[in-house]
């Protein structure tokens, strides 16, 4: 568990600032999404707009930990148990690229049994049915806002000559090469597994009346990274989980600030210390077909969440009805 006594205290004084143009400016991001899902789905058969590769899926257990800070017992967190969970691991582009190509690889979480909360959904459609987080191996978001992440992506649905027509169109003669690298260097950060790396979700989401964002701290018994395992990740994953258990931290960092951890600039780095509230636990196993399939087939959402859990922010927020749209677009639910 991490402590830093001079760090400033866990706040309740967050806020979220929703402009007047938002939900116009959503609606036009799902038109862009659906037609870059429908696209992709001509060519490689129905999935995701992003994430659309699954790598492999597992099972196991969320174990919520008793005695922790009154700033994370709250929602999933409040009591002690153990939860049953899904997990799906992907790579974040649009297509079913080779794993060594530079991407964001992301681990979805679903936990299952929530019902017994008796917690509203954060959709606010009646109990929630999960609770899911959404980890990257990026600690923060690429980009302050969703409206210059969709152009970035639509450009990039189109090919590299697209995207670099965008790139100086939008950043300008010197702005848009160093944004390019920029790029480059966050996906092509060193990454050596999903066994063994930090997950983030890189933006927030509600924990009652506080603010968190998410992390998944690998234990050291899951071993070191696998040389080559870029050839598969899903490979190496099952590997090493047919051999024995893994396990995870699964950790909450709060808000302090606005200053020092805003919740609507997406791409600022939070600098508080994370507190373990709880304990990922995949048992060895083989995969298995049926929970591939039911993985692909089905939802993973940050809004499939309490709503003590309620996603935070305006990435989130885009998040919500893009997602929704992606969904019914692949017949999911």
């Amino acid at each position: 568990m991490s402590t830093a006594s001079s760090s400033p205290s866990p706040s309740t004084h967050w806020k979220e600032q929703i402009d007047p143009d938002e939900a116009q400016r959503f609606a036009g991001y799902v038109e862009i999404f659906k037609a870059i899902q429908a696209r992709k789905s001509r060519k490689h058969g129905a999935g995701r707009a992003l994430h659309r590769k699954q790598l492999t899926v597992a099972q196991g257990t969320l174990e919520v930990l008793g005695n922790l800070p009154e700033f994370a017992r709250q929602g999933l967190f409040a009591s002690p148990g153990t939860f049953d969970v899904r997990l799906r691991l992907s790579n974040g582009g649009m297509d079913h690229a080779s794993d060594k190509q530079p991407d964001i690889r992301g681990l979805a979480i679903k936990v299952l049994g929530v019902q017994g909360l008796q917690s509203e959904s954060a959709l606010g459609n009646g109990p929630a049915r999960s609770q899911d987080f959404l980890l990257i191996n990026q600690e923060k978001f690429a980009f302050p806002k969703s409206e210059e992440f969709v152009a970035f992506v639509q450009a990039a649905s189109n090919g590299n000559g697209a995207l670099l027509k965008h790139l100086f169109k939008r950043y300008g003669l010197f702005g848009g090469p160093a944004r390019l690298v920029s790029m480059l260097k966050t996906v092509s950060r060193p990454f050596g597994g999903f066994a063994t790396e930090p997950l983030f979700t890189a933006v927030p989401i509600a924990c009652g009346p506080y603010a968190v964002r998410v992390r998944l701290q690998p234990s050291a018994s899951n071993g070191t990274a696998t040389p080559g395992a870029n050839a598969d990740w899903g490979a190496d994953f099952a590997a090493r989980l047919a051999k024995q258990d893994l396990e995870w931290e699964l950790q909450l960092q709060p808000f302090v600030s606005e200053a020092l951890t805003p919740v609507e600039d997406a791409s600022v780095n939070w600098e508080t210390p994370y507190t373990t509230v709880a304990r990922l636990k995949l048992p060895r196993q083989q995969p298995s077909p049926a929970l591939a399939h039911e993985c692909e087939a089905g939802v993973f959402d940050p809004w499939q969440a309490l709503a003590a859990h309620r996603p935070l922010g305006e990435v989130q927020r885009a998040r919500k009805v893009v997602y929704y749209a992606s969904q019914q677009e692949r017949g999911a639910g």
